[in-house]
């Protein structure tokens, strides 16, 4: 008999150890990746935009219309905007202590929250969408035919098709 070489002990543990792993996986001992999707359920997710400067009469995002996205800086696809409210940057009047104006200083400056629908896949760990975990301060990217707005996601939530509805009304600028 021929005596085994390193690399013939390194081949033969290799196949003992993906016969392992592929009996473990046929027994449901081991979860792989698709058996982890618990369901696919409508959700919507807010973008908050700070700071953003528009000078032109209204803000440019519309509610009804398509806002292409793009999450961690990977272009994804166009989703629905469910609702749009923005307001003027706001400071502390200078007659009250806890009276709340526009800053007269920045008229041009905005914050806006920006609500939008998608289908996701609903995993243990939350909501999946284009291959990304959609959470609290995820960055996302806006674009439009006029504007592109860098934002986070300020709230998530997993609804029913009947649930998609307005939670405020569009707020015109100027």
């Amino acid at each position: 008999m021929k005596k085994f070489s390193l690399v013939d002990l390194v081949i033969i543990s290799g196949v003992v150890i993906a016969l392992i792993v592929g009996v473990c996986t046929a027994k449901h001992f081991r979860q792989t990746a698709d058996k982890q999707i618990e369901a696919t359920s409508p959700i919507t997710f807010q973008v908050f935009l700070r700071g953003v400067t528009v000078t032109g009469k209204e803000f440019p995002v519309k509610k009804e219309d398509k806002t292409f996205i793009t999450i961690r800086n990977v272009p994804y696809t166009e989703l629905k905007v469910v609702d749009v409210s923005s307001e003027p940057r706001k400071t502390f009047s200078p007659a009250g202590r806890y009276t709340l104006v526009n800053d007269p200083s920045q008229p041009a400056i905005f914050d806006a929250i920006v609500t939008i629908t998608d289908t996701a896949k609903i995993t243990k760990d939350g909501a999946v969408v284009g291959g990304n975990k959609i959470k609290m301060g995820l960055p996302v990217t806006l674009e439009g035919e006029s504007y592109k707005f860098n934002g986070t996601i300020s709230d998530v939530r997993v609804t029913n098709t009947a649930d998609v509805q307005d939670s405020g009304e569009n707020v015109n600028v100027g």
